[in-house]
């Protein structure tokens, strides 16, 4: 009874020593098969990561373009692009035309220089004139209180060719007696008197009186 026993036990041990290996071969198989599927399908299908860096790359900017922030102004037509300046490249000329200074004509500017001299003396010429139809002036070489050095500045002006003439005034301190030379109609010839007696050391005070 024994040995049958034994015998029995080691056939069914065997029995499940085989039913374990040959699940273990199939199941190994039934997974190659699943991983070669899988990979079939990965081959076939573009990876998403790929397609998704892809798209960035398309959808992303050139390096060397600025984003315009009145883009949606434009509506469907670009705005036109103006080339972008070349680093290391040469500045565009400039034709001469546009640097070349205005010519100036020398005897033009002389001319215009000389007519406005010529107008200024005329305008200081009719202001004269103007002043000459209102007044009448005398070049006064001191007043006086006594005759005595009165007749001596008038005796002074008559050895320079000035003639002169003495006159009496009535104020606080006294009667002063006045030195003048004149009257003169015009003011020009009074002018080029008052410089000859000025070059000669004698100060004058010019008296103007209305006509």
């Amino acid at each position: 009874m024994t040995k049958n026993t034994n015998s029995k036990s080691k056939s069914k041990s065997k029995k499940q020593a085989g039913g374990t290996l040959l699940g273990l071969i199939i199941g190994l198989i039934l997974g190659l098969g699943i991983a070669v599927g899988v990979a079939m399908v990965i081959y076939k299908t573009p990876l998403p990561f790929t397609n998704k860096a892809g798209n960035v790359d398309r959808a992303a900017p050139a390096s060397n373009e600025l984003s315009d922030p009145n883009k949606p102004l434009y509506g469907k037509k670009p705005p036109a692009k103006e080339p972008l300046p070349v680093p290391g490249a040469p500045a565009p000329t400039v034709s001469e035309e546009t640097i070349k200074p205005p010519v100036v004509d020398k005897a033009t500017a002389a001319k215009e220089k000389a007519q406005q001299k010529v107008e200024a003396a005329k305008a200081e010429a009719a202001k004269a004139e103007s002043a000459d139809e209102k007044w009448i002036y005398y070049l006064q070489a001191g007043a006086f209180g006594a005759m005595a050095d009165a007749e001596s500045m008038k005796a002074k002006l008559a050895l320079m060719g000035f003639e002169a003439t003495v006159s009496e005034r009535q104020a606080e301190t006294g009667t002063l007696h006045r030195v003048r030379i004149g009257p003169f109609g015009q003011l020009e010839t009074m002018n080029r008197v008052r410089t000859k007696l000025s070059d000669n050391g004698v100060d004058v005070a010019v008296v103007r009186i209305g006509k």
